[in-house]
């Protein structure tokens, strides 16, 4: 396993200057986001791009995943907004492969009133069909992230929409201070294993209705637990941090994530 941060614990920081304070304070790789607007976007050329992976490199950062960041569009409605959806994911996918990243984060998008939960889910099952050739051809995964949108509120839930997927190319993001909200994170982890592509790292405090994400290490999360299922499933990849420089520092993060991994 690998210590990981993402550039969404500060994504008003500018990249070049993330990398450093990344690399200065113990991370091995990291995570990036593509957005409308910024330094990495559907236009940055490719030289660009390339320069922000030799900047890593020569850090000694390995850049592994990007984040779908405001470029998602609605992959679970049906139509144009739907084509929309597959078509910016499709971009982003490309953006990666330039980059050699290798996983990307997705989060499908959202219900709404008119939008009933079982077309939804018809609609992101055949979304995501339409882009595994897309991201096989690649070698870039999409890893759909739990986030609190209503979507796919359970691990057999989550397993069961994935299998119907049906390709390797198309995973889950596994998130354990997303999940604590509600459950016990080590349930996703054993039932969704074979489909987790990468793991961010929060911790949780408190209960559904009133709680907050803490430093790690100072919540409620199992982490030993966790570790134990994660092992079990042989998952060895990144643990990326998501915690905000205002909750902890980076340093002190990344000594939280290696006595994780220790356990």
């Amino acid at each position: 396993m690998q210590v990981g941060v993402t550039h969404l614990v500060d994504s008003k920081m500018p990249i070049a200057r993330f990398l450093e304070e990344a690399a200065a304070a113990g991370y091995e790789v990291v995570e990036l986001a593509i957005r409308r607007e910024g330094e990495i976007t559907t236009r940055t050329r490719d030289p660009e791009l390339k320069r922000i992976v030799a900047h890593a490199e020569k850090l000694g950062l390995k850049i592994v995943s990007l984040c779908h960041l405001h470029l998602t569009g609605n992959l679970l409605q049906s139509g144009d907004v739907q084509a929309k959806g597959i078509e910016e994911t499709e971009a982003g996918l490309r953006v990666a492969a330039t980059m050699g990243v290798r996983c990307t984060l997705h989060t499908m998008g959202r219900l709404s009133p008119e939008l009933f939960y079982d077309v939804a889910y018809r609609n992101g099952v055949e979304s995501l069909r339409q882009l595994a050739p897309t991201a096989e051809r690649l070698g870039v995964a999409i890893a759909y992230e739990f986030v609190w949108s209503g979507f796919l509120f359970s691990p057999l839930e989550m397993k069961r929409f994935l299998d119907e997927v049906g390709s390797d190319a198309i995973g889950f993001y596994f998130d354990p201070g997303n999940m604590a909200v509600f459950q016990f994170p080590q349930h996703w982890a054993r039932i969704t294993g074979p489909h987790i592509k990468m793991v961010h790292m929060k911790d949780w405090t408190g209960n559904a209705l009133n709680g907050s994400w803490p430093p790690l290490l100072q919540g409620n999360v199992d982490f030993a637990a966790i570790n134990r299922e994660l092992r079990a499933a042989g998952y060895d990849g990144p643990m990326i941090s998501e915690v905000p420089i205002t909750t902890a520092p980076l340093k002190d993060t990344a000594v939280a994530i290696r006595k994780i991994i220790a356990m």
